[in-house]
């Protein structure tokens, strides 16, 4: 019993129970926010992208670069970096 009470201790002292906690709820947080770009805002703003084909590409010699997919992936990083940044402003003020 006495390695199980070491171990338990450490894990409360240490607050890694805290840590998988919130790794849990910031998974769970990410997917909200994904879905959330996906489906509501990334419909709003798409119209006007239609000039972008994700599947356009560089080739270079033999090596083909999918850039349209790649323009595609920052612009939905730049949605959620936003997204994430107004919620965490609304947050702080509260």
């Amino acid at each position: 019993m006495g390695f199980f009470k070491e171990f338990m201790d450490f894990m409360i002292e240490q607050k890694i129970i805290a840590v998988a906690l919130a790794f849990i709820v910031g998974i769970a947080t990410a997917t909200l926010v994904q879905a959330l770009v996906k489906d509501i805002i990334t419909p709003m703003y798409s119209p006007y992208l239609s000039f972008l084909d994700p599947k356009a590409e560089i080739t270079i010699g033999a090596s083909k670069f999918l850039i349209g997919d790649f323009i595609m992936q920052l612009i939905n990083w730049i949605v959620i970096l936003l997204v994430v940044f107004i919620i965490g402003k609304k947050i702080a003020k509260t």
